[in-house]
């Protein structure tokens, strides 16, 4: 298997040499410089307008959701935050929406960088002519009126060209005064003092006007050529190579495969503090209804339905080749609605996010710095709390209409809580069974609102100082069908071991996340998790309890700037106890506790290219010792534009 992987990596770096190569230029993500969205740090925290990402995981804040993934971009909604990165993943955290800023924003930012106060520069001395006589005429003419402190006083000295810059503005309000026919307002000894400031300063006004003229012509350039005035365009591309070894005895093995996600990613504002995120994708990743065509059906570690298995990559859909809600299929590399949400404020601390393609991640903060589908963790695994995953909650496809809310409590706590309905535009449940004899529908989630699956989730995150970010998660979930929805082990189907598939079942699930960093470059993060289930028909009485947990080091600017890797341990979901008529261990299997070893590097290419090789290590996969040690090895390069 390393040789070839080796053989896509060679691959890879020529696509990556291409791209450096190429004539396009893609323009760099943007900056939250609205500072209306929060996101993910690099180092997993959640703070207030730093820089970082999730895959649209990075996430809402206070006054903006957004998404999942890429590090450096929008994952939270606050409009004091950065919406991080997200979670977007990313990339592109499509929950890091970017507010345009308004028009006479950039008509104007040049004035920004004029002196406020003498007392704030260097060079030109207060006893110099110059800067009294500069003084003198500021406080006649009111040259900087439109400043925030209104003065041009102090007892420090400025450089010339910040003189320049305030000599300039008194150079324009004189020639205002002249041209509204107030010019008897302006003494004849001033016009002679500026004068004599223009000849002693003409080299310096001319490099101040030039740049001006430079800033004013570039900013024009952009207004012709931008997508839209109202709306931010980004993107990510991830391309990788994925090989196993491993898995159930017996198995038909496992080829190297090489597949994509590609994700564009449509962010409005109407009013500067909403948003409206459209996000559209397609992959390539196989399985449906079976899982036949997918790595972990090759393995033969999946679930007998829908191809849930703890051998799946970070940045692959749940339910890949399908459309869940329906059974139908989805052909590879079809384009897919799979975001569209609005976010709007209603109130200082209050935000209000609704609509029709959403995940629980685009909402709650990521608090392990290992989430990033296109840049971080290369598990599913490995991102997210199990309990933010359960009912669909992160299925990578929009899987639930959802409506919920942010509650900024204070700078350094806030609650969020949405509700998430997967089938919301179905009228009624099919009368259809799947497969005879086992009461699944061909609409196994239900239909309506209100009816069928479901799921309440809510997340309180704080930080108690400013090296800890702590989430606590809690949601209640109904399924039509025996599924826990999270997509991370086999088990995910058939959640009560023993009891048919078709039978409803109720979740209750709790869990936390942590991150301490140790310093600005290094962190340990963790997660715990519990989920307990029981059956919700009168006809059956059986229980399960699931539990799962994680820690980790991740570790940023490691050997060069830019780059990241992390190593991370834990358990996989695994059933610790069982009541009623529901069994421990499935029929077959051998139990044993599952493992889950990782490591990655990520390489910061160049600003919109980054390239991580890693690899996972399942031991006892699925919680069944009769399945061999399975490795996992993954060479990923994400795009993003």
């Amino acid at each position: 298997m390393l040789k070839y992987l080796l053989a896509s990596a060679s691959w890879m770096g020529f696509l990556c040499l291409i791209a450096g190569l190429s004539p396009v230029q893609a323009l760099p993500s943007l900056e939250i410089a609205d500072k209306n969205v929060a996101v993910n740090q690099e180092d997993g925290s959640y703070q207030k307008n730093d820089s970082h990402q999730s895959d649209l995981a990075n996430n809402i804040s206070s006054e903006s959701l957004i998404a999942n993934e890429s590090p450096k971009k929008l994952s939270s909604v606050n409009q004091q935050q950065k919406i991080q990165d997200i979670g977007v993943d990313s990339a592109v955290n499509l929950w890091q929406p970017i507010i345009p800023q308004s028009a006479s924003s950039s008509s104007t930012s040049y004035k920004l960088a004029q002196v406020t106060s003498v007392s704030q520069l260097s060079d030109v001395q207060p006893t110099d002519w110059a800067f009294q006589a500069l003084q003198s005429l500021v406080e006649r003419y009111g040259c900087i009126a439109g400043y925030p402190n209104q003065t041009y006083r102090g007892n420090r000295a400025i450089t010339r060209y910040e003189f320049a810059a305030g000599l300039n503005a008194c150079l324009d309000r004189i020639n205002e005064l002249i041209a509204t026919a107030t010019g008897d307002l302006v003494k004849k000894e001033d016009l002679a003092t500026l004068q004599k400031l223009q000849e002693q300063f003409a080299a310096e006004l001319a490099t101040l006007r030039g740049r001006v003229d430079a800033v004013e012509a570039r900013t024009a350039e952009l207004e012709a050529n931008q997508f839209s005035t109202t709306t931010k365009l980004n993107g990510e591309v991830i391309i990788a190579g994925v090989g196993a070894s491993g898995g159930a005895p017996n198995n038909s093995g496992s080829n190297i495969i090489l597949v994509n996600r590609v994700r564009l990613n449509l962010t409005t504002s109407f009013t500067g503090k909403d948003s409206l995120i459209t996000g559209l994708q397609g992959y390539n990743f196989l399985g449906g209804a079976d899982g036949q065509g997918s790595l972990q059906q090759s393995l033969g570690l999946t679930s007998r339905l829908l191809s849930a298995s703890s051998a799946r990559t970070s940045f692959e859909p749940q339910f890949p080749g399908i459309n869940v809600n329906t059974l139908l299929g989805v052909g590879a590399n079809s384009v897919q609605v799979y975001k569209l949400l609005y976010i709007f404020p209603v109130a200082n601390k209050l935000t209000l996010f609704g609509g029709t393609a959403a995940e629980t991640s685009d909402a709650f903060p990521a608090i392990t710095p290992f989430y990033g589908e296109g840049q971080e963790s290369i598990s599913r695994f490995g991102g997210l709390n199990p309990v933010v995953r359960i009912s669909g909650g992160t299925s990578g496809t929009g899987l639930a209409s959802a409506a919920g809310f942010i509650f900024n409590i204070s700078p350094n706590l806030d609650l969020r809580a949405l509700y998430g309905n997967p089938n919301a535009n179905l009228t009624q449940k099919s009368a259809t069974e799947a497969v005879p004899g086992t009461g699944v529908s061909t609409t196994p989630l239900g239909a309506g609102l209100f009816s069928g699956s479901s799921v309440i989730a809510t997340q309180l995150t704080f930080k108690p100082s400013p090296a800890f970010d702590i989430g606590l998660n809690y949601a209640h979930s109904y399924h039509e069908i025996n599924i826990l929805g999270t997509g991370l082990i086999s088990g995910d189907i058939d959640a009560l071991a023993g009891v048919a598939t078709g039978t409803p079942v109720t979740l209750n699930s709790v869990g936390g996340t942590v991150t301490w960093r140790l310093s600005p470059k290094i962190a340990l993060s963790g997660y715990g998790a519990a989920l307990f289930v029981d059956a919700a028909s009168n006809n059956v009485n059986a229980s399960t309890t699931f539990t799962s947990w994680m820690a980790g080091v991740h570790f940023r600017d490691l050997f060069k700037s830019g780059n990241t890797a992390g190593i991370l341990f834990g358990q996989p979901l695994y059933r610790t106890d069982t009541g009623g008529s529901a069994q421990l261990t499935p029929t077959g299997d051998n139990r044993a506790t599952p493992y889950h070893l990782e490591a990655y590097y990520r390489l910061q290419v160049s600003d919109n290219i980054s390239i991580t090789p890693g690899a996972f290590v399942l031991f006892n996969p699925e919680g069944n010792s009769n399945n061999d040690t399975t490795t996992v090895g993954v060479l990923r390069t994400t795009f993003t534009f």
